[in-house]
């Protein structure tokens, strides 16, 4: 990922202790950067807030 986050990465709270960690962040143009935690270098997915609440609730509901 190129573009520095306007806030720290958190890790998800529904991540196990296994290592399957699911990292968030805001970016600068506002929109939420998702990573993998065990590859932090590789493509991350980016979101604007609105699309990434739809997103969510589709996985929920799958």
């Amino acid at each position: 990922m190129t573009e520095t986050p306007r806030t720290p990465w958190r890790t998800s709270s529904y991540s196990d202790a296994g290592g399957n960690c699911v990292q968030v962040a805001e970016l600068a143009d506002g929109t939420i950067a998702i990573r993998d935690s065990k590859t932090p270098d590789t493509a991350t997915l980016h979101f604007p807030r609105t699309q990434l609440t739809t997103w969510l609730h589709t996985l929920k509901r799958a």
